[in-house]
């Protein structure tokens, strides 16, 4: 059955760009522009952006999640991260555009080393915050050129057939999934304004709007959040700036007592009226666009950027939360064993493909009952297209599974009650010596997360060695974080809290966050392991001098015996893989069918049996 919420289009040909750049770099200059930086980001600086935002995407072709073009007139240059330098090549032009690393040089180092005396960048203030336009500027200082803000966005000028605004309904998520409600969620931001001191706070992501206001949305893919932000004056009624077609019935009726409904155009209106008389408005320094500063700074108020107090609060999930992903889990762990099972018949006929996969895997979530769509595009990557970090297949790019090869998939499902992302790398056939190694090492390096034990106030950047250690033992390594946030019914990719080397924040009890070492070989193979982990109260041995916690495996789902070298592995840690298929297999065997229990057993035997 087709997918009902991912497409496999292509990116669009070069000969379909090539007069786009045409078009854009003629507006800049009849604006009077030499340049123009153009950020994946929408004004709500988020990972999913609807069709109408997709600007980096209609003008280079590249598609993924994360990236940064500057054009000028007579150059383009698409900066990207480690995630994505394959996908890029392979998308866009080099005629058109060069693709740079960012391991090797930020956009703002550029612009200095490259930029002429005397150039004029334009850049959108609604698409950028503050410090990254405060640093765009420095570097066009250090280069002698300008940054300019503009009005209105020239690449919308020149998109003839930009889609329009999405419309999708604003919904209450019911209390019994969300576990607090908004009044409490208000009173206890409020206090934390009192104590610093702010007048308001623009609450500018989208997905605090909808944590803090116990709502859903429907405008963008894959994240169900509304385009919306709200405006929360310390001592008075919140403001919803919001499509008003948008909003339901009851939704007015959620909010009544706790915030006003107000039409988007409307913002700006209210940043004037509050940031009045030298206000402190408080604003996230990480999703505030810079206009929001500078309509602040232009009514009079003083602009306070801070980390969004709202995000710490969000992270840390409740109770019902926590029930609510784990009975998420158990029902995705049931489709993914069916999906498992499936696959390990389908692929033996060698007519699989990616796109049959990803397919047929939609269908066992949405069998359910209870899928509200997919957490982000399936990953499903066949031999060197696995070494394609964020590889998302399309009709060109779709491969068959071959016999040697490894085949791995990325995916999650959208439940009222929880999200959930997991990876699996699958062998189909006999797999070579060298994967199996590397296979191993990047599971020993996930069980070390799993078992892991830390006192209060340990960060994800000092347990993320411990994914890496045994892939550093032989000179390998991968170049994404080892984990991420996941939020409730929210984004599959939720901060403040990860693990990685720039993972700064402490972990805290309640939070849920990814387990995913890997490993990418690339023209050759892929391989990632991927759970959801919970961080949770461990036991306190006699003497400890502090609290510790400990991580609880939320995903459920074999991990394929047939790659793993159990000779490479310590007794400790064949015996925590031992418990987890035993768990795994008590849990899912009664939600499934007799045919698929059977196979589950096969796939969950001690690793020891053979």
């Amino acid at each position: 059955m087709p997918s009902r919420f991912q497409t496999f289009d292509d990116p669009a040909a070069p000969a379909a760009i090539a007069p786009r750049f045409a078009a854009l770099r003629q507006e800049l200059a009849r604006r009077g522009l030499d340049g123009l930086v153009v950020p994946r980001h929408d004004r709500f600086q988020g990972e999913y952006v609807a069709p109408a935002d997709e600007r980096l995407a209609w003008l280079t072709g590249f598609t993924g999640s994360s990236g940064t073009a500057i054009v000028l007139a007579d150059r383009a240059v698409l900066f990207v991260d480690g995630r994505y330098t394959l996908q890029a090549a392979e998308q866009t032009d080099p005629a058109l555009i060069e693709v740079a690393h960012l391991a090797d040089g930020a956009p703002t180092e550029w612009i200095e080393a490259n930029l002429p005396a005397g150039l004029r960048l334009g850049y959108d203030p609604w698409l950028h915050t503050e410090g990254n336009a405060k640093a765009l500027a420095a570097a066009c200082e250090k280069a002698e050129a300008r940054l300019v803000p503009v009005d209105d966005n020239p690449i919308d000028a020149v998109w003839h057939d930009r889609p329009a605004p999405p419309l999708g309904a604003v919904v209450v998520h019911d209390p019994r999934y969300a576990g607090e409600p908004a009044t409490e969620k208000l009173a206890r931001l409020r206090e934390t304004l009192r104590a610093e001191r702010a007048d308001a706070l623009v609450v500018s992501d989208p997905h605090a709007v909808a944590w803090l206001l116990n709502l859903r949305g429907h405008d963008v893919a894959h994240t169900p959040i509304a385009h919306a932000v709200v405006v929360v004056p310390r001592d008075n009624e919140a403001i919803l700036h919001v499509d008003p077609r948008k909003v339901e019935p009851a939704v007015h009726e959620a909010l009544a007592g706790l915030a006003t409904v107000a039409p988007i155009e409307t913002f700006a209106a209210t940043i004037t009226r509050l940031a009045a008389d030298g206000a402190a408005i408080r604003l996230d320094e990480a999703t505030a666009p810079d206009a929001v500063s500078r309509l602040v700074r232009e009514a009079g108020g003083r602009p306070v950027r801070g980390a969004d107090p709202i995000a710490l609060m969000k992270a840390t999930k409740n109770t019902t939360e926590i029930d609510g992903t784990r009975a998420a889990h158990q029902r995705d762990g049931a489709a993914l064993v069916r999906f498992l099972a499936w696959l390990d018949e389908a692929a033996a006929t060698g007519t699989l493909t990616e796109i049959d996969a990803v397919e047929a895997l939609e269908q066992f979530r949405a069998d359910t009952g209870e899928l509200r769509d997919i957490s982000f595009p399936t990953i499903a990557g066949a031999g060197p297209n696995g070494a394609i970090v964020h590889y998302r297949v399309t009709r060109r790019s779709n491969r068959r599974l071959a016999p040697g090869e490894l085949f791995l998939v990325d995916s999650g499902g959208q439940y009222l009650d929880g999200t959930t992302d997991v990876t699996r790398t699958v062998a189909i056939g006999t797999p070579t010596a060298e994967i199996c190694d590397r296979f191993t090492r990047v599971l020993r390096g996930h069980i070390a997360i799993a078992r892991a034990v830390f006192p209060d106030g340990v960060s994800g950047a000092q347990l993320d060695g411990f994914a890496r250690a045994f892939l550093w033992q032989a000179g390998l390594d991968f170049e994404h974080g080892t984990g991420h946030g996941v939020g409730s019914y929210l984004s599959v990719h939720e901060g403040p809290a990860r693990i990685s080397k720039y993972g700064g924040t402490p972990l805290a009890r309640g939070m849920i966050l990814s387990n995913e070492p890997g490993y990418y070989k690339a023209g050759a193979f892929g391989i990632r392991i991927e759970n959801l982990v919970l961080v949770v109260e461990a036991p306190v041995p006699d003497g400890a001098e502090k609290a510790l916690n400990a991580f609880e495996t939320l995903t459920l789902a074999p991990i394929d015996r047939r790659l793993i070298v159990p000779a490479m592995m310590t007794a400790d840690e064949i015996a925590w893989l031992d418990a987890y298929h035993a768990r795994v297999r008590d849990t899912i065997a009664p939600l499934v069918e007799a045919s698929t229990a059977e196979w589950l057993v096969r796939a969950t035997l001690p690793l020891m049996a053979g």
